[in-house]
């Protein structure tokens, strides 16, 4: 076969493939099917993958009817099942130097209200890009990721839902391109004015590389993004964010400067240390009401031991976050119009988890135990405790979460740090399932 016809071939193979799974997400059936990868030559290849994440919710006094009449306040409890994430996985590299990423989210099944996890997009089964990132990599110390990618901060974030240690992977408050959603100039119910990217993507260039001073891991990344554009920020500046990581142990294997919440102690010793910042001149508040700049600060950690004599793994993360949005009382009390009203305050949280050395069935069981306090300057403080097990069948790949949690982080709110709100601490049950290849 000339080389002609190899690349009509390998491109029509390749349509098939592509067709194929756009219409297997758009029907909303979730599939753990993957393509795999297709080698052209040494230097060209493309992979396809997929992923999803099914969660069942069992939540007091939250959505559904109210109690019934004489029923004790407390006693009612949602029930809903929840598709928070199906994603479509397409990787390449078409030279030595040059790969790049599409990633899409499908928001199937998914209406109605705003936040990380429930976005409301209008329609209750749409496509949208998730990642668009062309990458020129060239050595480990200096490579350019540019497109659409995720703003780097916190560990929580670079490791993304299917990395996270836990189901739910975000408890404490949002970034800007978080907490945005992604449509500029107004405010939907409850939403912010403005937008700032989405599920943690942004369109921007990111600088990363490593380097092993004394037999330690060192990784730097700094980017520059759009951010926020609308609401307060009529001025067109752009968003600045970095990230400083050092490994004092065993380094971390891991695609750019991505990262995972736990290796189930594939790694070794794991102890990493990291700083990240944002800033963003006039990238919060109301044009109206009050405006600020945006700057926020977070620190993370993880330690992470297999214990001798194949006792189990030991696996720890703390994060403590700052944000610095002081637009005033005025705008954080309405935050419905023209204010971009993101967290202003701290706010941190930790997690320990073990994972059973023996397997029971066709997989080991990992109990956890999380604790989470937001402290908004404008807002009440509000708090979570969360206890669960995972049962790890494959790592990140096939896994099921049944969790507990107790406190106020729900019914007062992840988006609204406004003044006079309000919410009982709640109990809430959870069994989720977890597949990607």
């Amino acid at each position: 076969m000339n080389d002609y016809l190899k690349k009509r071939w390998t491109r029509g193979v390749l349509a098939g493939v592509m067709t194929a799974l756009m219409a297997g997400l758009g029907s909303a059936l979730p599939s753990a099917y993957a393509a795999g990868e297709i080698k052209i030559d040494e230097d060209k290849w493309i992979s396809v993958g997929i992923g999803i994440r099914l969660v069942f919710d069992a939540i007091e006094n939250q959505t559904g009817p109210p109690p019934a009449s004489g029923t004790t306040p407390g006693t009612h409890y949602s029930n809903n099942f929840r598709i928070p994430h199906q994603r479509l996985y397409i990787n390449g590299q078409i030279h030595k130097y040059v790969k790049f990423t599409f990633n899409t989210e499908c928001t199937c099944g998914r209406q109605g209200t705003t936040g990380q996890n429930n976005l409301s997009f209008g329609s209750n089964s749409s496509i949208i890009l998730l990642d668009a990132i062309g990458k020129f990599e060239f050595n480990e110390k200096i490579n350019l990721w540019v497109g659409r990618t995720l703003v780097p901060n916190e560990r929580a974030e670079l490791a993304g839902p299917f990395n996270h240690a836990t189901f739910e992977f975000f408890r404490t408050p949002f970034f800007p391109a978080d907490f945005s959603e992604n449509t500029p100039g107004s405010a939907g119910n409850n939403g912010p004015a403005g937008s700032a990217g989405l599920y943690g993507r942004d369109n921007g260039a990111v600088f990363y590389g490593k380097i092993h001073p004394f037999g330690t891991h060192f990784q730097y990344t700094a980017s520059v993004f759009t951010g926020l554009r609308g609401g307060p920020n009529d001025t067109g500046s752009l968003m600045y964010a970095g990230r400083l990581q050092w490994n004092l142990l065993n380094d971390e294997e891991n695609t750019g400067y991505y990262t995972r919440e736990t290796y189930f102690g594939t790694a070794g010793d794991i102890l990493a240390i990291a700083g990240n910042v944002q800033h963003q001149k006039d990238g919060a508040g109301s044009i109206t009401l009050g405006r600020s700049d945006f700057t926020g600060l977070s620190v993370d950690l993880l330690f992470e031991k297999p214990l001798p004599n194949n006792m189990g793994v030991f696996t720890f993360n703390g994060e403590f976050k700052r944000f610095f949005a002081n637009y005033g009382a005025a705008a954080a009390a309405n935050p419905i119009g023209d204010c971009f009203c993101i967290f202003n305050g701290h706010s941190w949280t930790v997690l320990g988890l073990y994972l059973i050395p023996h397997e029971i069935g066709i997989g080991r069981f990992q109990p956890y135990v999380r604790y989470t306090s937001v402290d908004p300057l404008y807002s009440d403080r509000r708090a979570e405790w969360e206890t669960g097990i995972n049962y790890v069948i494959d790592g990140f790949d096939a896994r099921v979460s049944v969790y507990y949690r107790y406190g106020d982080l729900n019914t007062k709110g992840t988006n609204n740090f406004g003044p006079n709100v309000v919410g009982d601490k709640v109990d809430s049950f959870h069994v989720a399932l977890q597949l990607q290849y």
